[in-house]
């Protein structure tokens, strides 16, 4: 089984590139903030207890989130694997991740990491805000933030994957079509 884990700041081209990966490898993808709103929309027992999170603005606690992940997992039996978008954030996750795979007599085949430059990844962010109209993504103010937020509490999730020899670095600068290239190369070098 792949499962992947698909890392990098805010901008680096995640959600671009998951698609694509997701069409070759015949991935599910499994992107902790659409799992959230699900579980919200669709009243269920975790969803409701996410939501009191929310609401009042702190994190949802691990246990939550490694809660509804199993589930998406387990209603997946016949996957190929897996993309993880969004999770871990935190060596704890990544962690509970492990727990949550080894249950199911597998584990994270590799972590790909695209490396962006914070100043490319203003630029994106910003361009992003006036083609899409994020709002998130037009005040540099809160874009920094992001970005600090991630060079603080989820870069750490780095050292996890590298002491396991699972950590892929990728040059997300380029054409789209290079780097989605040189992600299958890795891909295709850890599966032989």
């Amino acid at each position: 089984m792949l499962n992947l884990v698909l890392f990098g700041p805010p901008g680096a081209g995640k959600g671009t590139q998951s698609v694509k990966l997701i069409e070759k490898f015949d991935l599910v993808h499994l992107s902790t903030g659409d799992i959230f709103r699900a579980n919200i929309k669709g009243g269920t027992e975790l969803g409701i207890l996410a939501k009191s999170y929310i609401d009042k603005g702190q994190l949802v606690p691990d246990e939550v989130t490694i809660g509804m992940l199993a589930s998406e997992v387990n209603s997946n039996p016949n996957a190929k694997g897996f993309i993880f978008d969004g999770f871990p954030r935190t060596q704890a996750q990544a962690l509970a991740l492990d727990n949550l795979l080894k249950e199911k007599a597998s584990a994270i085949t590799m972590m790909l990491a695209l490396e962006v430059e914070e100043e490319e990844l203003r630029k994106r962010l910003l361009l992003r805000g006036k083609e899409s109209g994020r709002v998130d993504d037009q005040n540099p103010e809160v874009i920094q933030n992001r970005i600090n937020v991630y060079n603080a509490e989820t870069m750490p999730v780095k050292d996890y994957y590298m002491a396991q020899n699972k950590y892929k670095g990728i040059n997300g600068i380029g054409q789209i079509e290079v780097i989605f290239n040189q992600l299958c190369q890795a891909i295709e070098g850890a599966a032989n």
